[in-house]
């Protein structure tokens, strides 16, 4: 299935078929302007995968962030999903990989990403990529059904640059959103 996916920049017309990747409760849905700011700032930096009949299967947004001068200089996910029907294929790692791959060519001491929680699948999916927890975020999620809010991972993974691996050594204490660069 994947030797005839097609990896490629997403692109405006996107916005309009990507329903099907957005519908999943786990998956951050923003609104247009902020779709079109990721991609006029960091169009390399949002990939999609469609399927052979044109269906979006999976998308990566991320961009490139922080302070060169402290070796924080890095590569974000904002987001990254796939449609159910097309999980357990490799497509969250393969887009992935091409994130990193990016950040690597950006100069950059990590990628990051924030991850609810609760959410262990996708954990234990990003641990197996080579991710640790950084830190946890407190109530980085908010809650919209009066439930509580929610906190957040924030996971690392060291890229080339960063050779003695300090950007993922761990806090030893959960921080505040506010608190976060």
């Amino acid at each position: 299935m994947l030797t005839m996916t097609t990896l490629r920049a997403f692109n405006c017309d996107d916005l309009f078929k990507f329903n099907n990747i957005n519908l999943d409760p786990l998956t951050e849905t923003y609104g247009i302007p902020f779709y079109l700011q990721y991609l006029a700032h960091w169009p390399e930096y949002f990939i999609v995968a469609e399927a052979p009949g044109g269906e979006l299967m999976g998308y990566i947004m991320g961009k490139a962030e922080g302070s060169v001068a402290r070796e924080e200089w890095h590569g974000h996910v904002t987001a990254l999903s796939v449609a159910p029907e097309f999980r357990r294929l490799g497509l969250a790692a393969k887009l992935m990989d091409m994130l990193e791959e990016i950040s690597e060519r950006k100069g950059g001491f990590f990628v990051d990403l924030f991850v609810r929680v609760s959410n262990q699948v996708a954990v234990n999916m990003y641990k197996q990529l080579g991710y640790s927890v950084y830190r946890t975020v407190i109530e980085y999620y908010s809650a919209s059904n009066g439930e509580p809010d929610e906190d957040a991972y924030d996971m690392r993974k060291a890229l080339s640059r960063d050779t003695e691996k300090k950007s993922i050594i761990p806090l030893p204490h959960p921080v505040r959103p506010e608190d976060i660069e």
